[in-house]
């Protein structure tokens, strides 16, 4: 019939094209062509001011292109302005960014992609332009293209569309594995053919996955030919490999598989098998190659789910993505978890390969994360894991971020190490100079004071489990400056740890403390409490003007009654010569 005719379809197409042209303003393009005449004869503060009333009267993209299209000689103007002109340059900029836009959205408009597929079927030299626009509209094409191949009323268009799918290149492969979901046979083996015929690696895994899954020979079969056609020795290699491979270069950036550089954001493809089509979320470019890690990583787990390692990449690459400090893109939902729950839930010999992968591309805010869920749920076994030669967690105690490397300490010095290992001074060394008022600058005042508290409760519990592995007289110097600090609870606990460590010094520190008359209270009786116990433990080690004072605040009349009672507890633990005892007992007696 006539209206299924190639001349009736083409003029169909140019009308329907010229209906849906939008109607532009006069007013932007006469500022337009002032804005270029005052340019170029050198009156720029004029310029300048037409510039002005285009960028504020919100333009229409698309017809600044149109003009700048139609007039090449004042873009290159436009160009030049902002390259060299300290005047117009900031204007220009502007200017161009909206035509910029306008590119994109010509490109991207999908009333003008579904008319260059339709121009497919017409002229060889309407295929060739189409296919070219085509290619221009990249991944935003593909949906479109797989609709036209999926209608039974447009099965004329079938072949020409599916010739065209891979003349889109590069940009169409993550659509089109995404679409592998689909179980329209026909429509799916052209995307397998597409994929295939593009030729870069990235569907190796989605395409073996189809090897190893699907339950049609034919489509099996095509998958096969398809990775032969990319790389023959892909057929050697698992799926789940393979996808766990695509993850690991997406966590580290591979500039193959970066998203479009024309647009600020970049777009997550979904096969929504109800409606048997594909969908698009945009997602902020700062955790984009996070995001598809973690897809990758899903789908490794369905291809094999003892595929640990995607576990501990998916694991690294949520909180990577969280260090972009984006919020969650929407398609994660609200019952969506953070990655530390994730992480905590994971067993130790998951976070520490992706520990091990963190440290060694010197990722603090992940190596943190990581470090932190080794903390809550691992014991000494696990924590001691080793992959090869390396412990993770002890690498981590040498890492060049602090937050990680007190993080560190305090999750083995928590785990009470029993056997020694190499590196394990280092565990002191950093719970001594987490307890530090200096150095520790970078953290920040508040997260200072959180790490140093932690620390120094650790130290008490190793003190108290009288740990052989860590070494606490190696802190005793800032323990003793601890009994020292500002802060109440840093004095009483650092007072603590000392009466565990057999050393004159930390004995002295402990009665220092108690003695002083500024400290607190509370911090004084603590001390008295401390120094007992180190008394019991290490016997008497204090100098003779400390005894001295102690005895005469028993003695004293003026001192509150409770200090002068936990004195005494701790006098009497040193087991000091009777004459001491015998003189305060005679003292106190009545003539």
């Amino acid at each position: 019939m006539f209206y299924k005719s190639p001349v009736f379809l083409a003029a169909f197409l140019v009308i329907v094209m010229f209906l849906s042209q939008p109607v532009f303003s006069q007013d932007v393009e006469d500022d337009w062509n002032d804005f270029l005449h005052y340019t170029a004869i050198g009156r720029f503060d004029l310029a300048a001011g037409f510039a002005q009333k285009i960028i504020d009267s919100d333009p229409d993209p698309i017809q600044l292109l149109t003009l700048s299209e139609e007039n090449t000689n004042g873009y290159r103007i436009l160009l030049k302005m902002n390259a060299e002109s300290d005047e117009l340059r900031a204007l220009s900029s502007q200017i161009l960014a909206i035509i910029e836009k306008g590119r994109y959205l010509k490109r991207t408009d999908p009333r003008i992609i579904v008319n260059e597929i339709q121009r497919l079927s017409t002229t060889i030299r309407g295929r060739i332009a189409a296919e070219q626009r085509l290619r221009n509209a990249g991944e935003f094409a593909i949906p479109l293209m797989l609709d036209g191949l999926a209608d039974l009323d447009r099965k004329s268009e079938f072949a020409n569309i599916a010739m065209a799918l891979p003349k889109v290149g590069r940009d169409a492969i993550r659509p089109l594995v995404t679409a592998l979901q689909m179980d329209d046979t026909a429509v799916k083996a052209e995307v397998i053919r597409a994929l295939g015929d593009i030729g870069y690696p990235q569907p190796l895994g989605h395409l073996k996955y189809v090897v190893e899954n699907d339950d049609s020979p034919q489509l099996r079969a095509l998958a096969a030919e398809a990775i032969e056609k990319i790389d023959s020795s892909a057929m050697n290699i698992p799926a789940a490999e393979l996808l766990f491979m695509l993850g690991r270069s997406y966590y580290f950036h591979n500039e193959s598989l970066a998203p479009s550089s024309e647009i600020d954001y970049a777009n997550i493809w979904f096969w929504d098998a109800e409606e048997r089509k594909l969908i698009r979320e945009e997602v902020d470019k700062g955790y984009f190659n996070e995001l598809m890690a973690m897809r990758s990583c899903e789908w490794a787990l369905k291809a094999d789910e003892n595929i640990g390692k995607a576990i501990a990449l998916w694991v690294a690459s949520f909180f990577k993505a969280e260090s972009s400090a984006v919020p969650q893109p929407n398609y994660f939902g609200d019952a969506h978890l953070d990655a530390m729950a994730y992480a905590m839930t994971a067993g130790p010999e998951y976070l520490h390969q992706a520990l091990d992968m963190a440290l060694k591309e010197k990722n603090a805010y992940v190596s943190l994360g990581l470090v932190e869920a080794l903390a809550a749920n691992a014991g000494e076994m696990s924590l001691m894991y080793r992959i090869g030669v390396d412990q993770p967690i002890v690498k981590a105690l040498s890492f060049e971020d602090t937050a990680v490397r007190y993080s560190a300490a305090i999750a083995i010095g928590s785990a009470g190490p029993v056997q020694g290992f190499v590196g394990s001074e280092r565990v002191v060394e950093n719970l001594a100079q987490a307890i530090g008022t200096s150095g520790n600058e970078e953290l920040g005042e508040n997260l200072a004071d959180l790490y140093a508290l932690r620390a120094v409760r650790v130290m008490l519990k190793l003190a108290t489990t009288r740990n052989k592995v860590v070494n606490l007289s190696h802190a005793l110097s800032a323990l003793a400056d601890g009994t020292k600090d500002s802060r109440k609870d840093m004095q009483i606990l650092s007072g603590q740890v000392l009466a565990y460590i057999n050393d004159a010094g930390a004995q002295q520190a402990i009665a220092a403390m108690a003695l002083l008359e500024d400290n607190d209270m509370d911090v004084r009786n603590a001390a008295f409490r401390s120094l007992a116990i180190s008394a019991k433990l290490n016997t008497n080690l204090l100098n003779a003007n400390q005894i001295d004072s102690i005895y005469a605040l028993i003695g004293s009349d003026s001192a509150d009654a409770q200090l002068r009672s936990t004195a005494a507890g701790a006098y009497g633990a040193l087991n000091l010569p009777s004459s001491r005892v015998k003189n305060l007992i005679l003292d106190q007696a009545v003539n």
